[in-house]
């Protein structure tokens, strides 16, 4: 992916947040003309979204498909681990209370597709009354395309968005200790501890310490080691880098981290950063639009974009993605598809897109000039999406239980940032997994 984006001024920055403010975007909306929208006009569907920038997006346009269709919308955000835990304990059931599910690609991939649990969505996509014309096959990203599709070529849900993992970085509090923009793990933990200054409240580094949600930052170093935690079904877990890449979490977290990290997922995080007291953030590049946004930030104009730096074996930018689908429990199941494929439309994506919520799969919305004008967020921003994109990675095992995977590997981490040694933790938590791993494969 290669894409040239417009510098945008702070003047610019606010007057594209104003114009993302109206009901639509000029010039944006989709030749929805063929479509028969009205068709389930008066139907009310239940739509299930993981709490996320990219669920605000599509809650705070809502009222526009709903004016387009007639089809009303019941959309429910949720924290995304007990989002995953409700859809499945619902869809293990068979009816399920809702008929659209976000989805969390990296997480929930091959076990909604070996349970059936979605609806195939390909018939509809063929369909020219139910889908606009410009929705082809070929204008997702690859990457979206592998996430979507299973082995047989069938659509489980539509892609919707693909999130690099950055470093976030305080120019102002680097340039009071005098320190650059680290360009590998080692000056990632040099300047980490530079920066952090514990009499004044400030720390160098801030990541997801809680259980579970650990586990995603760990993997993203061992990218940087050279190795990935599952390859060809064999766990890689208990591994050199693997104990390496855990070493660095530990030192990062304890030396670095403000105090009661373990207990932070990615919104404690992302506050810490908006307080203006953490040096760097590693965090997904689609949580971005609060830093920029005076209302809520203490750090607007002084917010650094820099990618993930290189590690001893390889420079890898941690890869998630997440899509939209319908139930195979759902009674209603064509407007359910008409609100995803609205969901993830070109206007919807411009939106995404040009508020820095995230980066949509859509090559016509990353390729279309107009689009690329609106994009509000600093063009720092811009360009680390670029760069990410061209050494991009997979983050997390595409296997059945990886929700069991982040919580197995994600206890030993928290026991890790508690002063457990890492190589230890590390290989009774692959000891532990290893069953678990081999009984989903059977």
């Amino acid at each position: 992916m290669s894409i040239k984006f417009i510098t945008s001024t702070r003047r610019q920055f606010l007057a594209g947040s104003a114009a993302l403010g109206a009901a639509s975007i000029t010039g944006l909306r989709p030749a929805f003309a063929a479509v028969d929208w009205k068709k389930h006009a008066g139907t009310t569907i239940e739509v299930n979204l993981i709490k996320s920038p990219r669920g605000d997006i599509l809650q705070k346009y809502q009222k526009e498909f709903e004016d387009l269709t007639g089809i009303k919308v019941n959309a429910e955000q949720t924290p995304e681990q007990q989002q995953r835990q409700k859809a499945v304990i619902e869809l293990t059931s068979g009816k399920p209370s809702f008929d659209v599910i976000h989805i969390s690609y990296h997480v929930q991939k091959r076990q909604f597709e070996k349970a059936g649990w979605l609806a195939d969505l390909t018939p509809f996509m063929k369909d020219p009354s139910l889908t606009e014309a410009s929705l082809t096959e070929s204008d997702f990203a690859q990457a979206g395309l592998d996430f979507a599709k299973d082995k047989n070529g069938r659509f489980g849900g539509l892609p919707f968005s693909v999130d690099y993992w950055i470093i976030y970085w305080n120019k102002e509090l680097f340039a009071a200790k005098g320190v650059e923009f680290p360009k590998t793990f080692e000056e990632l933990v040099a300047a980490a501890e530079k920066l952090t200054d514990k009499d004044a409240g400030t720390y160098g580094f801030v990541a997801r310490g809680m259980k579970n949600a650990n586990t995603p930052v760990w993997a993203s170093f061992m990218l940087g080691y050279g190795k990935s935690t599952v390859k060809d079904g064999k766990l890689e877990t208990d591994t050199p880098e693997s104990i390496e890449a855990a070493k660095l979490y530990q030192r990062l977290m304890t030396k670095s981290a403000p105090p009661g990290v373990t207990g932070f997922n990615w919104a404690e995080c992302q506050s810490s950063f908006l307080q203006g007291k953490v040096g760097m953030w590693l965090d997904g590049i689609g949580f971005a639009p609060p830093l920029e946004d005076p209302k809520k930030s203490r750090v607007v104009g002084k917010v650094g974009y820099g990618v993930m730096p290189k590690g001893p074996g390889a420079q890898a930018a941690p890869t998630f993605g997440d899509g939209i689908g319908v139930t195979e429990g759902s009674s209603k199941k064509e407007a359910a598809y008409l609100y995803c494929q609205w969901a993830i439309s070109k206007e919807m994506g411009a939106r995404l897109l040009q508020s820095g919520s995230g980066v949509p799969f859509r090559n016509s919305v990353l390729n279309d000039p107009e689009i690329l004008k609106g994009v509000t967020m600093p063009a720092e921003w811009a360009s680390v999406l670029s760069e990410s994109a061209k050494v991009s990675q997979l983050c997390l095992p595409v296997i059945v239980p990886v929700t069991e995977f982040r919580d197995v590997m994600g206890v030993a981490l928290t026991n890790v940032i508690g002063g457990a040694d890492p190589a230890a933790e590390m290989k009774r938590a692959t000891e532990e997994f290893r069953p678990i791993l081999e009984r989903s494969e059977a």
